[in-house]
């Protein structure tokens, strides 16, 4: 299944899929009351800080991966089964219901992003809550190999992507970690730049070609990050989206990096582009 599904696609299979709302917001804002303020109809809310993260701490970053079980539990209860389709959407162009998608692709479902999101829906959306019946998921552990350490992103033998603002990525604010900047060596691909006004993703040649600006030709060899591992999931569906490999996701990302003070930080625009 493709990563990024658009309108068309979800209408013509709305009966053989499960809608996920994903709304969360890094302010506070909570993307429960939200939901129940409307939300496509039949679409079931993922909480993420309980489904979709583990508890953060300094050592681990703010969004640690959750068990294995907390996740099939929380699929569970929201109607997913080993089995099901999955269509996750927020109101932020994916940014962070791609942090589901990433979760179910790489432990072997079939999930997608709705382009553009909630904003794509123009029909009448409903209110309160759904009650989905519980479906059937089973735990299983997360592939090491999609993952990176702390360690590996300061070895220097991988792209690393900082999927953050730019004036985050700069160093000019940070309004959440004890550090601000960004690791050294890392190149600045702002997720939300991959998308268009209406927040629907940018043409793949274009998007590819800001991956070739960097050097990436095989995402195999990229690590991406943001601040706490959500947002820099959007990067890794980009670059499926383009043909150029899975990539790994540096869960601790910034959360994690800036608190590990003997690590060196860097500031300012960063790395020169690469080119092909």
């Amino acid at each position: 299944m493709k990563p990024v599904i658009d309108l068309a696609w979800l209408q013509e299979r709305r009966d053989d899929v499960v809608i996920a709302d994903v709304r969360w917001y890094l302010d506070g804002r909570s993307g429960r009351e939200a939901y129940e303020a409307g939300h496509i109809p039949g679409a079931a809310f993922i909480d993420l800080d309980e489904w979709l993260a583990g508890e953060g701490s300094p050592q681990s970053g703010r969004h640690p991966l959750p068990t294995p079980e907390t996740f099939a539990r929380g699929m569970t209860l929201n109607g997913i089964s080993d089995t099901s389709t999955v269509v996750a959407y927020d109101d932020a162009g994916g940014v962070i219901a791609a942090r589901l998608v990433w979760m179910l692709r790489v432990t072997g479902h079939q999930a997608a992003l709705l382009d553009g999101g909630l904003g794509a829906y123009e029909a009448a959306l409903e209110r309160g809550q759904a009650n989905p019946a519980p479906g059937a998921f089973t735990a299983v552990a997360w592939p090491e190999d999609r993952l990176s350490t702390i360690e590996e992103v300061t070895r220097g033998d991988s792209i690393v992507i900082d999927a953050r603002n730019r004036d985050r990525y700069r160093g000019d604010v940070d309004p959440i970690d004890p550090r601000a900047g960004h690791v050294p060596g890392a190149f600045n691909i702002p997720c939300r730049e991959n998308l268009d006004s209406a927040g629907q993703f940018l043409p793949i040649d274009e998007i590819r070609r800001t991956f070739a600006d960097i050097g990436v030709v095989d995402g195999d060899s990229t690590i991406s990050y943001c601040g706490s591992g959500v947002t820099a999931c959007h990067n890794l569906l980009a670059l499926e989206m383009c043909g150029l490999g899975l990539g790994r996701l540096f869960v601790g990302s910034w959360s994690q990096y800036a608190n590990a003070v003997d690590l060196p930080v860097s500031t300012g625009e960063g790395e020169p582009l690469r080119g092909l």
